[in-house]
């Protein structure tokens, strides 16, 4: 069993499975996704008015929040620590879809700012591929075979490794060609990237879907539920990205 998400690795629940008393469920799992998009659509809410000083009726100019650098920080010690420890899902899951929902609102406010009206495409955008994808899944349409899952673990794995070394070269003053210009070229690597990141949502799928047969402990319904906000926050920034370079 294979998946890109670094939250849902190979042995996440063949290491936990095994007979319990209160096994982690389909509902339970919906429920506590459902609740951590909650959280991080309130945040963001909150977030998305701080960016702008005064108010965002007055369309001023955003700006970024003085805790929006060490917002990430924590946010991502946050995610960190639910990976390696599993039974703290259900305590820092929801503080880590608070924090996201912090981020992501300052993002879309000033992608907002920029293209009137890109935000509410984005979330559209995502929560379209979402139901899609799940239902395909449910109806075998896709199936997460084992070539599947590497392809897409492969593909995800380079999309990250391509993001560090622009990360790097960032700091010589270069980027990694087309990845963040508007032409033709850059609109298809960001709808390539986009593909990718919507396909670990199969893999999400699958990989619950197994951990529920194999009864894996309550507690995981907040890991994987955690682990599937991540996935959708990937897919929501590389969609925002891509409508962003279409609008240019």
């Amino acid at each position: 069993m294979r998946t890109a998400n670094p939250a849902l690795t190979e042995k996440t629940f063949t290491q936990l499975s095994g007979s319990t008393t209160n096994p982690m469920t389909l509902s339970g799992t919906v429920q506590k996704s459902f609740a951590l998009l909650a959280l991080t659509v309130a945040s963001a809410s909150y977030s998305w008015t701080s960016t702008y000083p005064a108010g965002w009726s007055e369309m001023s100019a955003p700006s970024i929040p003085a805790w929006y650098f060490p917002g990430i920080i924590a946010t991502l010690i946050l995610s960190f620590v639910i990976i390696f420890k599993k039974a703290t899902a259900p305590y820092l899951a929801p503080l880590y879809a608070l924090g996201e929902g912090l981020l992501l609102g300052t993002i879309s406010a000033i992608f907002d700012y920029k293209y009137p009206g890109i935000a509410f495409q984005a979330v559209l955008c995502t929560m379209g591929t979402f139901l899609g994808l799940l239902l395909a899944y449910q109806s075998r349409i896709i199936k997460a075979t084992e070539n599947f899952k590497l392809g897409i673990a492969a593909a995800t794995m380079g999309v990250f490794l391509v993001y560090m070394i622009d990360f790097v070269m960032n700091f010589f003053g270069r980027n990694v060609p087309y990845l963040h210009e508007n032409g033709t070229m850059g609109i298809i690597v960001s709808a390539v990237i986009v593909v990718i990141a919507a396909l670990n949502l199969v893999l999400d799928f699958d990989f619950i879907e197994k951990g529920v047969e194999q009864r894996a402990p309550k507690y995981m319904e907040w890991y994987a539920a955690f682990g599937l906000l991540v996935t959708l926050v990937w897919l929501y920034l590389e969609i925002l990205r891509l409508l962003g370079k279409s609008r240019k």
